[in-house]
């Protein structure tokens, strides 16, 4: 791959409170904890010579890049960041933030949470504001089925329940194969 590349796609600057505190904390971490361990690794790695050979230097140099790299990127979009921390006015439809669970047309029942691009995770159950399922829940209700295209193909799933606080949490977050 050249160095031509086509810029990212433009994600939603909605974040939830716990998504920002985890950013926050992980640019803490590199700050306070992570770069000064490995600024002390190299400095440590260019007292022992010559450092067009030594490999330890090389690599502590490219990780502080890393670091660098990603302290800006959360610095600016902590800085760009919208933090929804309410529900919204009408919570019988399905906005970000909103827990909806959903039964596909094979009768599987999952939940999903609706977040931000920097916290989806799928294994928990979020899934970004940008994502196609996300796009076609967004203003439904219950008992509204929803056409979501996704790479194999076009599904359906039904509305079962929404909600902005977490449904019970003895039951699984079971997902559907929302490829």
């Amino acid at each position: 791959m050249g160095r031509n590349r086509l810029p990212p796609a433009k994600s939603s600057a909605y974040i939830t409170p716990q998504g920002a505190q985890r950013l926050r904390e992980e640019l803490d971490h590199l700050w306070r904890v992570k770069r000064p361990q490995v600024t002390q690794a190299v400095s440590e790695a260019a007292a022992q010579g010559d450092r067009s050979e030594n490999a330890e230097y090389i690599y502590g140099k490219k990780q502080l890049r890393e670091i660098d790299r990603r302290i800006r990127f959360l610095q600016k979009r902590l800085d760009s960041l919208v933090i929804v921390d309410r529900p919204p006015s009408d919570t019988s439809r399905v906005y970000f933030g909103a827990w909806v669970r959903l039964q596909s047309e094979s009768g599987d029942v999952a939940e999903y949470r609706i977040v931000g691009p920097d916290e989806s995770d799928l294994n928990k159950g979020f899934i970004s504001i940008d994502s196609p399922l996300a796009r076609a829940l967004l203003k439904k209700t219950a008992d509204d089925a929803v056409t979501v295209s996704l790479p194999r193909g076009q599904t359906v799933y039904t509305i079962l329940e929404i909600s902005y606080t977490p449904f019970d949490e003895n039951l699984p977050h079971n997902t559907l194969n929302a490829d």
